[in-house]
């Protein structure tokens, strides 16, 4: 666009007014698929995220399909969902999201214990270079605690046991393999119940050591 000395400041607004539209519609044509921000980058959104929640990336970014057999969810290749967000009703769908994750991989993984200072697969993408820091961490496994689906292991909230089922669920399952096996009348130990030939199969195969007292404690076998 030029500018003649003879022209007002009016007629300079709005030719630049005019000009706008020009410029947009010539950028769409050569990016329609990728709308640029106001800081140029190129906006993709997640279909998983609420309203606002959204990344920036580059069609060249790789993304992480698979923790070996396991499928990942595609918030997971979103750098915002590894950041506690601090709008409340976003935060809310992070925590929902990161809980079914959470138990979804460790129930398909036999995975009972979590160690928020040790490594965790699903704690970092290297791909897109984001972690979890350690509130985050726990500030999603508490949330899970609340509803029954975890427990933390010592004061310091350092060691989190899952529980794919809760409490009540797992003596459930417990009971219905004592019966199944005809066990009702025999002293059996944890071991047995853990790895035990009859548990190979059941969900209550390799259970971990240090589940709660209360899951064997609710019923009398």
């Amino acid at each position: 666009m030029y500018i003649h000395a003879n022209t007002t400041n009016d007629d300079w607004i709005a030719s630049t007014q005019l000009s706008i539209p020009l410029i947009s519609n010539f950028l769409l044509i050569l990016f329609p698929r990728f709308p640029l921000t106001a800081k140029g980058r190129r906006r993709s959104h997640c279909p998983n995220c609420a309203q606002g929640f959204f990344s920036f990336k580059s069609r060249s970014t790789k993304e992480m399909q698979k923790l070996g057999d396991f499928k990942l969810p595609q918030f997971f290749n979103y750098p915002p969902y590894f950041t506690l967000q601090p709008v409340r009703d976003t935060r809310e769908k992070q925590v929902q999201l990161w809980k079914e994750f959470i138990l979804d991989y460790c129930r398909t993984q036999k995975i009972f214990v979590i160690e928020l200072e040790e490594e965790f697969p699903l704690f970092s993408n290297h791909l897109i270079e984001r972690s979890l820091s350690n509130e985050a961490r726990e500030a999603f496994l508490s949330a899970l605690v609340s509803e029954g689906r975890a427990e933390w292991l010592d004061r310091g909230h350092r060691k989190c046991l899952i529980l794919w089922h809760r409490i009540q669920d797992w003596a459930d399952i417990l009971l219905h393999f004592v019966r199944d096996n005809g066990f009702e009348d025999s002293v059996m130990t944890v071991e047995e119940i853990r790895t035990g030939v009859e548990s190979r199969g059941t969900e209550n195969h390799n259970i971990s050591s240090k589940q709660p007292s209360a899951i064997l404690n609710s019923y009398q076998f």
